[in-house]
Parts: structure tokens; sequence; C-alpha cells
């Protein structure tokens, strides 16, 4: 027996500009994107005049900074729903390959602080908060957030976050890129 997955519903009305900034990463599904022990993983967004988002992805692997550079923009701009495209090259200090893929925002809390972002395919999915760490009940509710949009919740691994998170200015001068 087969249970059709329900489409997805994504946040409505989302204030682009309040939600740039830092987000860490609470919890993930795994991907051969971020290395299997990455810590402190977090991502920065910054509005661009043209209403793209500069996205830098960083995480720290045995005390080196892995990052990747790239630009979010929405997949409809007419649209009201916070469905965006991201685009990163591969390798990030040659870009040559275009990798683009889908971030939908499924929740954001009313004072956007903590956020859940996954996929039409349900592959990928991610906790992200305005702290680097969380309460676990508000975990909870996050991941229940999850579990309403149709995502297998078992592949859900939570990220290791320093109690003092690394600064970008103080991290070690380590061009490898995020895997």
């Amino acid at each position: 027996m087969t249970t059709e997955k329900k489409e997805m519903e994504v946040v409505k009305g989302l204030d682009l500009e309040r939600y740039m900034g830092r987000w860490y990463e609470v919890a993930s599904f795994p991907s051969r994107f971020q290395p299997k022990n990455g810590a402190d993983t977090r991502a920065t967004y910054t509005l661009n005049p043209d209403g793209t988002v500069k996205v830098l992805n960083e995480t720290w692997d045995g005390g080196k900074r892995g990052f990747i550079q790239g630009s979010a923009f929405k997949t409809d701009p007419k649209s009201d729903e916070a469905k965006f495209k991201v685009r990163f090259y591969v390798p990030p200090f040659l870009p040559i390959i275009p990798v683009t893929g889908d971030y939908w925002v499924l929740y954001i809390d009313p004072e956007y602080q903590h956020a859940v972002i996954g996929q039409p395919s349900r592959s990928y999915l991610w906790i992200l908060s305005r702290t680097a760490h969380v309460e676990e009940e508000t975990y909870k509710q996050l991941v229940e957030k999850a579990v309403e949009q149709g995502y297998d919740v078992s592949k859900l691994r939570k990220t290791a976050q320093s109690d003092t998170p690394p600064e970008s200015d103080a991290a070690p001068d380590d061009t490898s890129p995020v895997r």
C-alpha cells in the first residue's frame, strides 16, 4: 500500500529583508555536499540590490573552515510563495559548472528566529535557527513541521554547534569547498 504525499505548503509573504543574516544549522539530512563530521555549520544571506540573495555556506571539519558561495533567486518573481532556486558553482575556486537546487521555506516563526527549509523531492531538509542552540521543545516543534510536510525525519541528524561559534574573520584561511 502506497501513501500519496500531499503537496508541500510553503511560506507565503516571506519578508526577505527580515530573513537576511546568519542562520545556524540545527539539523539536516546528511548530504554529499557537506562533510560527515562538519560542525558549526551556518548560512549567511545578504540581499543584493537586484533582489537576488548572496549565499555563504560555511562548516568546520577538523578545525578547518570549508565554504561555498552562491546566489538565490525567487523561482517565480510574481508569486508570494517562498520558493527559491540556489545556484553554486562547482568547484567554487574555478566556477565552471553551475549546480542549482530548490530552496523552499516551509516554515518560519513570526519572529524570524527559526525556519524549516526543504525542497519538492524531500531529499534535503534543514532546520535553521538564529542562535547556535535551540531548546529541545522548540526543536521538537520544528521537526513536527517537517513531518507535517511529509518528511521522513528518521534521516534527520543534529548538527554539532560550539558554545562559541567561530567568527568568519577569525576562521582559518582554508579554501576547501563544503562538500
